[in-house]
């Protein structure tokens, strides 16, 4: 069992750290209104009171509605500045650019969301001297659960070594909202998308994989057959090097 008062501490010694060796001002993160953000967010705000959360819909009614309510919840109650930004017609323009090339399939389109958000985050960051915190969790790491060069790309990570189940119970130390710890996690790419549909197991039982080495054999196949599918996702992009 976590101590999250100690934990909170030593997470935000570690953005302190880290923006004190980079020498940026600020920071700056995906707001999406999910569990992983909101996380990020509170931890971020406590290292540094300049803190930005985006708020990036990108086309499904769910940005727009519940998504973005629930992010400026989090940040009007833990005050965390807001901005959004609405790459919709960014990403219109990006398929129209391409259908000349290539017929764009679905997993591709899905795809350029987290990365024009990836791209988005980075503009800021880099015309106001922030770094991008990452918000992805240990559970969705393992099963390679992120876009790469997407939600995979960022400067530092404060909670890439928390499980689904510990991060939800860290946002129960915090007091966040219920709203946010009840929902049904969700990447938010499109309507009636959810991770664990998507994935076609559970967080619980990817959790139990993860800290006990079992769970029950058909979802530990999908577990496996995922991570072994993604392991090029973990890997840094391989150069060659003369011996």
């Amino acid at each position: 069992m976590r101590d999250y008062n100690e934990e909170t501490s030593k997470r935000v010694q570690f953005i302190r750290d880290i923006l004190s060796e980079s020498g940026a001002n600020g920071i700056v993160f995906g707001n999406s209104g999910g569990k992983d953000a909101a996380l990020v967010g509170i931890l971020c705000k406590l290292a540094c009171d300049n803190t930005l959360g985006m708020i990036l819909p990108c086309g499904s009614d769910r940005n727009y509605l519940g998504d973005k309510n629930d992010a400026i919840t989090v940040a009007e109650q833990y005050k965390i500045e807001s901005r959004m930004v609405d790459l919709k017609a960014v990403l219109d323009a990006m398929k129209f650019a391409l259908s000349d090339a290539v017929e764009i399939t679905e997993p591709a389109e899905v795809n350029i969301i987290p990365r024009l958000r990836m791209t988005t985050l980075y503009a800021v960051a880099a015309s106001e001297g922030r770094l991008v915190a990452g918000t992805g969790n240990r559970s969705e790491r393992y099963v390679g659960y992120f876009t790469k060069w997407g939600d995979g790309a960022f400067d530092f990570n404060p909670i890439a070594d928390l499980t689904v189940t510990e991060v939800y119970a860290f946002l129960e130390h915090l007091n966040v909202p219920r709203a946010i710890i009840e929902k049904a996690p969700s990447a938010g790419l499109f309507d009636g998308q959810t991770d664990e549909d998507e994935m076609g197991v559970a967080y619980k039982r990817i959790d139990e994989f993860i800290l006990m080495g079992k769970c029950q054999e058909a979802d530990a196949k999908v577990i496996s057959r995922l991570h072994s599918a993604t392991e090029h996702k973990r890997r840094a992009s391989r150069i060659y090097e003369e011996v």
